[in-house]
């Protein structure tokens, strides 16, 4: 996901409606406002973002908690968005295509799992995710795919925004209209998601299947404003593919974001071809925490880098240093030296041999 590509979505308040008369809802990434009846968190937000300068493509997963059977949330888009139900293996083909690289640590002398102490084995050790609208409202389009219910959403008052959610079955909280009013003045639009399972009395718990939101875009940007509504921690997980390497340009009130994978990859099938349009493409990985919610302040910016460095995290394993086919250095080691040693001694005495024949001659 590189490059600066105006906003997208995500930030987004998680509503919960856990019963058709007086529904909970949850806002922002995860954060609770339980009404008693029912309860859903937002543990980890996953989102693939594909940026060619022209068009921005997300494809966003949630994993959740909770005993909630619908939820509901709003997402702000920069500009005008399609829609549709995401490819779920795209992220398990993200997962091996990131995943870090395996790499040994050798010691020299013998340890508890190893010959002569024990069977000879290194141990691991660690490496250093339609109603009835409003004059000031309007609905671009409205489509159920699967167990979601998207309208598309057009706003000029953040207050009749707020007013069209809920007249539609969305409970959302009292600050919504105050945190969406920057959105609204920068004219941004809006795709509303209500989710209910299509299984009766079934709880949203687990993965939930991703979304896909596309939109013309020149610039990266990941609208992560409304999270500052969230009451609990949140986990941001983004892969970015562009042109060149991508960062965030500042934290936005979050911990350091770390990148944990950085390359040029070019799948040749799969979901993850498929978005990148079947063209090379530079991922980064970015992990992010958010501790505390409520100092997020901004969306993020994303922008390339000087360089597209590669990088991979390593995750070491120990192993005892072996000679040719298994042998342990340490072993060999000792040998040499009690060889050489016992042949030290050998000379020593065949030499003070000599001497006392010598003199008794």
């Amino acid at each position: 996901m590189k490059r600066r590509i105006p906003a997208l979505l995500l930030a987004l308040l998680v509503t919960q409606l856990g019963a058709l008369v007086n529904p909970a809802y949850a806002c922002g990434c995860g954060a609770m406002v339980p009404d008693g009846q029912s309860r859903i968190g937002v543990d980890r937000e996953t989102s693939v973002v594909r940026w060619d300068g022209r068009t921005e493509q997300i494809v966003m997963r949630f994993t959740v908690r909770g005993d909630a059977q619908r939820a509901a949330w709003i997402m702000p888009v920069p500009g005008r968005a399609t829609v549709e139900l995401g490819d779920g293996d795209m992220f398990g083909e993200l997962r091996d295509l990131t995943r870090p690289e395996s790499k040994a640590r050798y010691y020299f002398w013998p340890r508890d799992r190893d010959w002569p102490f024990s069977s000879g084995r290194g141990d691991l050790a660690g490496a250093a995710p339609p109603g009835a609208g409003d004059a000031a409202v309007g609905v671009v389009g409205r489509e159920q795919l699967g167990d979601f219910d998207v309208a598309r959403l057009t706003a000029t008052d953040p207050n009749a925004l707020k007013t069209w959610l809920e007249t539609n079955g969305f409970k959302l909280p009292d600050r919504l209209a105050a945190e969406v009013q920057p959105y609204v003045d920068q004219h941004w639009e809006y795709v509303a998601v209500r989710l209910a399972p299509r299984q009766q009395g079934k709880a949203l718990r687990g993965e939930l299947d991703p979304l896909k939101i596309r939109f013309d875009s020149d610039r990266l940007v990941y609208p992560m404003r409304l999270s500052r509504m969230a009451k609990t921690p949140q986990s941001l997980g983004l892969y970015v593919l562009a042109d060149h390497r991508m960062e965030p340009a500042s934290p936005i009130g979050g911990s350091r974001p770390k990148v944990t994978f950085a390359g040029s990859v070019h799948p040749t099938d799969g979901p993850i071809a498929e978005l990148a349009g079947g063209k090379p493409v530079f991922l980064t990985a970015i992990d992010q925490e958010f501790p505390e919610p409520g100092r997020i302040d901004a969306d993020h910016e994303l922008r390339a880098t000087a360089k597209d460095t590669p990088y991979r995290r390593a995750v070491y394993h120990n192993e005892l240093l072996t000679v040719g086919p298994g042998i342990p250095a340490w072993l060999l080691t000792v040998s040499a030296v009690l060889v050489a040693l016992a042949g030290s001694c050998y000379a020593l005495v065949r030499r003070r041999r000599r001497l006392r024949e010598d003199q008794a001659a």
